[in-house]
């Protein structure tokens, strides 16, 4: 049987979501003295930052990049000695539309950016370990948020990788609530408000703001081919192209240091609720079109599709679309009396969709937290869990 936990459980902090943004509010949180639990759904920290493994090395299925400028990440990196490389940016380009695949004279596709040798996961993997132990329950998904006089009070039960439970008919679950002063939730707007049942109801506006608002990338497919050695290099060709046919519109060389693991990435938009995803031979012949026999013979494909990520991307995530609303005011203000915060990438008025974002967004609503919290930081006691 599993930890058992009394209803009275209080922190300072309940954070929804294990994600780029709910680690580095607990990180900041922590670090100032306040009690934080983090409820995770999946069984690994880092939301949409996840690095698979292929037969020479990491590559990302998620988040990829880190810009210039990017203050926050690069605090991160040198913080916690996260190594990292540039982008290969040498080389010609490749363009396909249906008369087929031509050159280009140079790179105008990519642009100078940072990549991390271990994989974009690292960072949340340094953030979850700088945590004191017991801080993030994974496995946890939360169900429901309840303000009251008391406190904001987050019911969760257990959860399984990808399919959804409901707290009420569930038997293998074992429910769980937890009292926080403040609750940030850290997910995508749109997946808090189809998974989230919040109590008083939030206000017209706000609810429809979450519902409206997109998952970013959560409605495409990222597809990583893995070969023994980046051949196009030796070509003169910088491993990018941009694609009219498809089915990825947007290509990128993936390779790490050195040119190893060797590998090439690239974007399938969401062609419509429900279509099928890329298939291998798809990928392997739109490869073949463009870089030759050897871009159609990758050692592995890795076929990533955002939209069958339960705890990432709501049903219907490709009709999303109102990408204005990314930063918006309404985002920026807590609701329930200051107790209750959304925060995530989506949410950020600075660099909306990247890493960044995600570290502003959780800067917004720590900053907010300690403001309200000053003069009980270090005195509050939270309860511990009981272990049968």
């Amino acid at each position: 049987m599993g930890i058992v936990v009394d209803v009275s459980e209080t922190f300072d902090v309940v954070i929804i979501g294990a994600g780029t943004t709910g680690l580095a509010a607990a990180d900041r949180l922590v670090t100032a003295g306040l009690s934080v639990r983090v409820l995770e759904a999946r069984d690994r920290v880092g939301g949409r930052l996840l690095s698979g493994i292929s037969s020479n090395g990491p590559v990302d299925l998620g988040a990829t990049w880190f810009w210039p400028g990017e203050h926050r990440v690069a605090a991160l990196v040198e913080r916690f000695g996260i190594a990292v490389h540039p982008q290969h940016l040498a080389g010609d380009a490749m363009y396909q539309e249906t008369s087929g695949a031509q050159r280009l004279d140079g790179n105008p596709i990519d642009v100078p950016s940072g990549r991390f040798v271990s994989g974009a996961q690292a960072v949340t993997e340094a953030l979850a370990d700088a945590l004191p132990s017991g801080t993030v329950l994974l496995k946890t998904a939360a169900s429901s948020v309840a303000v009251s006089a008391d406190g904001v009070t987050v019911d969760a039960v257990t959860a399984s990788a990808d399919v959804a439970v409901d707290p009420v008919t569930a038997k293998d679950s074992e429910p769980r609530s937890l009292v926080g002063r403040h609750v940030i939730v850290a997910l995508p707007p749109a997946l808090a408000a189809a998974d989230l049942q919040f109590e008083p109801p939030l206000p017209d506006r706000l609810a429809g703001l979450l519902a409206a608002t997109p998952v970013w990338m959560g409605a495409v497919t990222k597809v990583v081919a893995v070969y023994d050695q980046p051949f196009w290099r030796k070509d003169g060709l910088s491993g990018s192209a941009i694609s009219h046919i498809g089915p990825m519109r947007e290509i990128h060389d993936m390779s790490g240091p050195d040119g190893s693991p060797a590998a090439i990435f690239g974007f399938v938009p969401g062609t419509g609720a429900g279509a099928p995803t890329v298939t291998d031979a798809d990928v392997r012949h739109q490869l073949g079109q463009i870089f030759g026999p050897q871009g159609a013979d990758p050692a592995e494909l890795h076929i990533q599709d955002w939209r069958q990520e339960r705890w990432t991307s709501p049903p219907d995530v490709e009709r999303m679309t109102a990408y204005q609303t990314y930063g918006h005011a309404l985002f920026q203000e807590p609701v329930a009396d200051g107790r209750l915060f959304f925060a995530s990438t989506e949410t950020a008025t600075e660099s909306p969709g990247h890493i960044e974002g995600a570290l502003a967004a959780a800067e917004r609503a720590v900053t907010a937290i300690l403001a309200a919290s000053e003069p009980s930081i270090g005195g509050h006691q939270p309860h511990r869990e009981q272990t049968p």
